[in-house]
Formats: structure tokens, C-alpha cells, sequence
């Protein structure tokens, strides 16, 4: 026994000691994208949870459209929410820091200054739900298994990953490649959910299904109704309850989602109490719709909570890889005929602002003319941007009068870009090339609330002369339709981190432009993008970071890949008065916490059963 322990050790100095005459090797229980961490060694429990908090209850809240399958991993199906918290991960982040994880399968992570490579130390108690013990092995099969199998955006996130192999059954080994994105692989490679090896040797993981898959997370499936509703349960024998990284969280025995094919039926629902939680996302209802009895009564508790987060990206989408796209100005006239003032007068209550940033509400979003520092980054991809970047401010989207939704002002300067991209009109009103080809876009969505947005707003293309058409299609066509990018325009939003990096790629990276089912949806695919991305990746201060995701953000803003549409910087929730939390006005910069440091209060439950509020 003593000779198979030292012959580990000797093993793992071997994997390491190369290095060690050449730079520091830093071992630690966590690790952040610029070296710093809030919690020391040994800390007892994050600072924003209660570490008393009590166990039980249900949480229950609603999703949109439907789902048929439980792997959230790969390509096929459309996957149930929250089915990702079968599986724990290397390690886990925390809610108060933007950018450090914690030990949480790994005990320690081990690292060289430069961060070629990471090895990660696993607790021995770590266990799958069937009590098999969670091993290196299981590490580097999750690892093949997403690169092979997994959904397209793995493949660009492994791209620098030289290999993974397990030094002896609780220790991993990441390398990478030296000119990679070095500052945050090793929290890839910490962030990746753990599958058991051995369960999925009878079974194919590129097959999506609804049999409850092995994990090691503090859940497991109660009950799924394909379409309709899923349901998961705390796991009593979970290995890893009393770790501090998670103590005073995964407070609730269920966490629920119920289905609902529109918004406005889910909050009827809400109304009637088949569910306990919602955040509105829709202006009319958040204006109008929360005086029902329940809120007078009190029962519904409805508040506005401040976002920490930049304000995510949500706009139309232009299919750039669609020929009528290809003239910049074609895209800046769509953009000019969405009247986001008279939407915002009209339609949202005035609650909104306009977006203009994809990192708007942070302090990565750009302003006015370049920087020094950003033009010395964007001064050597000059022949790839357009040159507005450097001779005008930031582009912000045209004001348009909130009286009239056909401002005739912005739609003839509108005209008059289409006119010089060489589309003029025809007799039948509707724009033509020299071909003769009509100018004719189709804005896809699946929400029948959007109606009300995109109705104006496919008039004032046609207005224009654009043979614009919105087609309402079902949840599973629209999500099938953008996997293999069988559309003009559609409506996204993505959650763009406060630390951005590798991620990017996915997004607006050109290797992902052509890869089915990635998160570039706009099909960007430019020299100078991906060049910011890399620097990003590699930016070694935060400063040095905000200043290329600035220059980053002017580009992408001066392309026109989109029409942006709105924000507001606050969470606006209710939910029945039977839940708590560990904060009274301020959440977590990142975020709400609602499913995880939340809690059930059964008092409250039973006095709401016994007014007739809830059943």
C-alpha cells in the first residue's frame, strides 16, 4: 500500500516538476480569472446565504413552450429546465464574486502561474446517486464525451485543450495549448459537469431521452410529464450537503417547472396558483395585470429587485448568412423602422430604455469616439471594421417620435441607405436589386405576446418597401428552425458574463459561424472580432479586459448584426408568500439566488392554504 503511494506521488511530481525550476506552482482551494479570492481556505459558508436555513417545500415555477427530452448536453431534443442540476461539477462559483469557483468535487486545484495546465485533487467521498464514487476516469470520459457527442459549442470551447488524463483515480489532469486563452481554461475545464463512465456504457449520449440520467448533484427526478411539467428532488444521501460551498443553499425538498405554450396563460396560471414564483418579463402584465386579490390580500408578494449584471443582449437577430444581409446599410435601414420609443410609449408603459450596448448597464460598454488604449487595439485591424469606428461615436440606434410609429423622418433616411445599397422601388412599392430580386425578410418568432411588437414593426418595413412577413411558429419549430439557421430574423437574448471570455467564441466567433446548432446566430464571422475575442481571453488585469470587450463592443455595434430592443437593470418578480431569503433589497451582484440560497417557510405555506389562497 505504502509503495503504491509513493509510487502516485512520485507519478505526480513527475507530471509537474518540469515546470517547477521555471515558475511558481500555486495550489489553493479555488482559484479566480485574475488571481484574487474573496473566501480563504477552510471559510465556512459563502456571506450572502443563511447558513441556517431551513430544508423543505416545493418551488415551483413556469417555462415556455415544451421539451422532450432530460440531456441538456447535446444537439437533439429540446431539454427540460433546471436538467442540468443532476451533475456536480470540479469545482463551483459563487454569487458575490464575478469570476472565482470553489472547490467543490476537487478539494484543491493545482496550477502554474502561466496556466498551461491544472490538476485537480477529487474528495474520495464524492458519489453518483447509484453511491458508485465519482473518479478521475469519470472526469476525462465527461471531457471525450462532450467533445465528441455534446452540443457544437463544446468543440469550440475545447479547441485549446491539449489533454485530459487521469494521473490515478482522484486526480485529473488538464494541459493546454501555450498561446491558448490561458487565463480561464483551467475554470473551463472546473465548470464542466461530471457523467459516470460506467452508466453510460449501455447508453448513447448523443441520443436524447427522458430516463433520468446519473449525476452526482443535489438533485434527482420526482416526475416528468414530456411537455407539461418536470419536477426534481433533493437528494437525502447527497455526498456533498455539508460542504461549505454549499451549506445554506439547495434549500427546497422539489424544485418544479410547469409548461405553458404562451405567457399569457402562464400568468393566469400563476393567478390560480399553479405555481408558486414568476419573473415578468412582460411590460403589459408588469403594469397592469398584478392587482388581482391575491396581491391586494397579500398573499402575492410583488417586488422590484436591483440586477447587478449587465442587462443582457435581446434584439432582432440578422441571419448574416443570408445574401440579402451581406450590405451593412441594408441591416442599419431594417434596424431604423423598429420604433422603440413609440413601443416603449405605446405598448411597455414607458418602463424601458433602449438598448444600444451588448453590454449595456456595465462599465464594459463603449462610449463615444475610441480610447487611446482601444485604438491601439483596433488600429491594426482597420482594413476589417468599418471605418465609423474610428470617425463617429459608438452607433446608437435612431430616436424615433413616440407619436407616430411611422416616423416618416427616420424612414426616409431609412429609404435613402437602401436606395444607395443599390434597392430601389419597384411599381408594386416593394424594394428591388438590379436583378430584379424583391427585397423580402421574414421576422420568425414563437411568442404570441411579441405579436403586438412585431406587428408594428414588419408595417413600417413594408412602409419602406421591405416584403416583410412575421411568422408565429410553435416552441419546438423555432428552436429546431434557429439550430440550423433556417431563418431572417428572430428574436434572442443572451447573459453576457460580468468577466467575459471563452464564451465569446460561441457567440460571435467565426469558427462557430457554420456549426449547427451554436450560439452564433447572427453568423458573424470576421477577422477583427475574433481577434478582440483572443485578446479578451488573454487580457491579464480587469482593465485591460473592459477596455478590449469595449472596442469589442464598438465593432460589433458599427456591423449592424441586429436591431437592438430593450432593457431595464431590475428583476421584477412575485411569488406566493411562502418563500424566504437570506437579503431584504439587494441580491447577490450575480444574481437572485431564488433557487438555490431561498427557502420555505411551512407556516407561511399552511396560513395561505388555510385563507384559500393556495390549494
Amino acid at each position: 500500500m505504502l509503495v503504491a503511494l509513493g509510487m502516485a506521488c512520485l507519478l505526480l511530481l513527475a507530471a509537474v516538476a518540469p515546470l517547477r525550476a521555471e515558475e511558481r506552482i500555486i495550489r489553493a482551494h479555488g482559484i479566480s480569472t485574475f488571481g484574487d479570492l474573496k473566501y480563504p481556505e477552510g471559510f465556512a459558508h459563502f456571506d450572502y446565504v443563511n447558513p441556517d436555513a431551513p430544508k423543505g417545500g416545493t418551488f415551483s415555477t413556469w417555462g415556455f413552450g415544451t421539451f422532450d427530452s432530460l440531456s441538456p448536453y447535446i444537439l437533439k431534443g429540446n431539454a427540460a429546465a433546471l436538467s442540468t442540476v443532476f451533475f456536480d461539477t470540479l469545482m463551483t462559483g459563487s454569487l458575490d464574486e464575478p469570476d472565482a469557483m470553489y472547490g467543490l468535487v476537487a478539494h484543491t486545484i493545482e496550477y502554474p502561474e502561466s496556466r498551461e495546465w491544472a490538476i485537480f485533487h477529487m474528495r474520495p467521498e464524492a458519489r453518483f446517486a447509484d453511491g458508485t464514487p465519482v473518479t478521475a476516469q469519470d472526469v476525462v470520459f465527461s471531457y471525450e464525451v462532450l467533445r465528441d457527442k455534446g452540443q457544437p459549442a463544446y468543440r469550440v470551447l475545447f479547441k485549446d485543450f491539449k489533454s485530459v488524463e487521469a494521473i490515478d483515480d482522484l486526480t485529473v489532469k488538464f494541459t493546454f495549448n501555450a498561446d491558448g486563452a490561458l487565463r480561464e481554461l483551467a475554470m473551463s475545464a472546473a465548470g464542466l459537469p461530471i457523467f459516470s463512465r460506467a452508466y453510460y456504457e449501455t447508453r448513447d449520449f448523443a441520443e436524447s431521452t427522458l430516463e433520468p440520467p446519473l449525476g452526482s448533484g443535489a438533485y434527482t427526478l420526482d416526475r416528468v410529464d414530456p411537455g407539461r411539467s418536470v419536477s426534481y428532488k433533493r437528494r437525502d444521501d447527497y455526498w456533498a450537503r455539508d460542504l461549505n460551498v454549499n451549506v445554506g443553499q439547495n434549500n427546497f425538498d422539489i424544485l418544479q417547472v410547469e409548461y405553458f405554450a404562451d405567457y399569457t396563460t402562464a400568468f393566469e396560471a400563476f393567478k390560480a396558483g399553479a405555481y408558486m414564483y414568476r419573473e415578468e418579463f412582460m411590460s403589459l402584465l408588469w403594469a397592469t395585470g398584478y392587482d388581482f386579490p391575491a396581491v391586494q390580500s397579500g398573499a402575492v408578494k410583488v417586488e422590484t429587485l436591483p440586477d447587478g449584471r449587465p442587462a443582457g443582449t435581446q434584439g432582432f437577430w440578422f441571419n448574416l448568412r443570408r445574401p440579402i444581409f451581406e450590405d451593412p446599410r441594408v441591416r442599419q435601414a431594417i434596424g431604423m423602422a423598429f420604433n422603440f420609443e413609440w413601443a416603449n410609449e405605446s405598448l411597455f408603459y414607458g418602463i424601458y430604455a433602449r438598448t444600444d450596448s451588448f453590454w449595456e448597464n456595465s462599465t464594459m460598454q463603449a462610449v463615444g469616439l475610441p480610447s487611446e488604449a482601444e485604438l491601439a487595439l483596433l488600429e491594426p485591424l482597420r482594413e476589417h471594421v468599418p471605418e465609423t469606428v474610428f470617425s463617429e461615436p459608438a452607433f446608437t440606434p435612431a430616436v424615433s417620435s413616440p407619436d407616430n410609429v411611422a416616423d416618416r423622418r427616420v424612414l426616409r433616411a431609412a429609404g435613402r441607405l437602401l436606395e444607395d445599397a443599390g434597392w430601389t422601388v419597384g411599381a408594386d412599392g416593394i424594394r428591388v436589386n438590379a436583378a430584379g430580386q424583391p427585397l423580402r425578410i421574414e421576422v420568425l418568432n414563437d411568442s404570441a405576446s411579441f405579436e403586438r411588437i412585431i406587428n408594428p414593426y414588419v408595417e413600417n418595413l413594408r412602409r419602406l418597401g421591405v416584403d416583410a412577413v412575421y411568422t408565429r411558429v410553435d416552441s419546438a419549430q423555432s428552436q429546431e428552425r434557429e439550430k440550423k439557421f433556417d431563418f431572417d430574423i428572430v428574436t434572442r437574448r443572451y447573459s453576457m458574463s460580468q468577466t467575459p471570455g471563452i464564451e465569446l467564441r460561441g457567440i460571435f466567433g467565426g469558427e462557430a459561424a457554420d456549426v449547427e446548432g451554436s450560439n452564433n446566430i447572427a453568423g458573424v464571422n470576421n477577422v477583427a472580432v475574433d481577434s478582440l475575442i483572443k485578446t479578451i481571453e488573454n487580457a491579464t488585469t480587469r482593465e485591460d479586459l473592459e477596455t478590449a470587450v469595449s472596442a469589442l463592443d464598438r465593432v460589433l455595434r458599427a456591423m449592424h448584426i441586429w436591431v437592438p430592443q430593450w432593457y431595464k437593470g431590475e428583476h421584477n418578480i412575485a411569488y406566493f408568500d411562502m418563500y424566504e431569503r437570506p437579503y431584504t433589497d439587494t441580491p447577490p451582484p450575480n444574481g437572485m439566488g431564488e433557487l438555490s440560497i431561498w427557502w420555505f417557510n411551512a407556516d407561511k405555506a399552511q396560513a395561505l392554504r388555510a385563507s384559500g389562497a393556495i390549494r
